[in-house]
């Protein structure tokens, strides 16, 4: 307490005002100095056991405030009647978990981003290796219609880890949260043509029919180009799951709650151990003919999941695949 210059400094003047008091009291009489002498060592008594009571609960406070520092698990203050102490700590309490919360965050954050790193490593490493043999073969092979055949794999392999590194740095900008997306009145057939455009020669070349069921006039509100590149994703995988001869059928319903596009392809469906993780990144399905890198779907659902929509995949009882993208109103 004695380190407190304030306390020091009250406890002089308390001492300078006792000894004015008792030598007055001494001058009057020897009872009324008595007198003063008993008060002042009563309420200096009390005065003292006060102050260190409260100096303990501070003392208390501080030692905990430094176990936060230091990153301790275990962190507790004993609650106090005292009004000013009592309003402090449950402040302090209040700031401790705060910070202790925002600790959390930060090691997830941190966890997170480890294993993303990893991943990313992970799924980059297998084009790389692949582009590098084909290289070494195409050095020290002479024959022309080979060299020809490495040559577009290997373009292949490029144009695959350029569209990977692109959705890691998208899915990287939306987890951030810098991205501002446009608030607009969107036409759904307009959407679902522009989303489909890039395909339309794969598909034709795949002989894959499409087939789009879509009122005119079905309006959304969100942002045009995201919420087509979300789409584009869809149909990617729908395109790589279904194969040869096959079809997609594109819905669109539109409710007094809610405005639906249900995109229906003719693959094989889904693996039911799959669809609960079907949308989480990097996942890639249990099946030993999985394709892509997993970061599609995962792209596509934060997407529109930041746009306020959401979307949901199931088997379609008739076979084939259904993503259901939902926007409320």
């Amino acid at each position: 307490m004695l380190r407190n210059r304030e306390f020091r400094q009250l406890v002089i003047l308390f001492f300078l005002m006792a000894l004015v008091y008792v030598l007055l009291g001494f001058r009057i009489n020897k009872e009324a100095g008595i007198l003063a002498v008993s008060s002042v060592i009563a309420f200096g008594s009390l005065f003292f056991i006060y102050t260190k009571a409260r100096y303990k609960s501070i003392a208390r406070i501080s030692e905990q405030i430094d176990l936060l520092l230091h990153n301790s698990d275990q962190l507790s203050i004993n609650k106090t009647q005292e009004g000013e102490l009592s309003i402090l700590q449950s402040e302090i309490s209040k700031m401790m978990l705060r910070i202790r919360e925002q600790n959390d965050a930060l090691k997830k954050e941190k966890e997170n981003l480890a294993n993303s790193l990893a991943d990313i490593a992970h799924q980059l490493r297998t084009p790389l290796t692949s582009a590098n043999l084909i290289l070494s073969l195409l050095a020290n092979n002479p024959d022309e219609n080979q060299r020809k055949a490495f040559v577009r794999e290997t373009e292949e392999l490029l144009v695959r880890m350029d569209w990977l590194i692109t959705s890691l740095l998208k899915l990287s900008r939306l987890e951030a949260g810098i991205v501002v997306f446009q608030s607009e009145q969107i036409d759904i057939n307009n959407l679902i043509r522009t989303a489909l455009r890039p395909f339309l020669i794969p598909m034709e070349l795949h002989s894959i029919d499409y087939q789009i069921d879509s009122p005119k006039g079905m309006m959304i509100q969100g942002d045009f180009s995201w919420l087509s590149e979300a789409i584009q994703n869809i149909l990617k995988n729908s395109i790589e799951c279904i194969g040869e001869n096959g079809k997609i059928e594109i819905n669109c319903v539109d409710t007094p709650l809610f405005t639906q596009i249900d995109i229906h392809d003719s693959g094989g469906g889904f693996n039911m151990e799959d669809l609960p993780r079907l949308f989480d990144r990097f996942y890639r399905g249990k099946s030993q003919n999985a394709t892509g890198y997993g970061i599609g779907l995962a792209l596509c659902k934060m997407i529109i999941a930041r746009q306020g929509g959401s979307i949901t995949a199931k088997n379609h009882p008739l076979g084939g695949a259904v993503f259901a993208i939902r926007f409320p109103k």
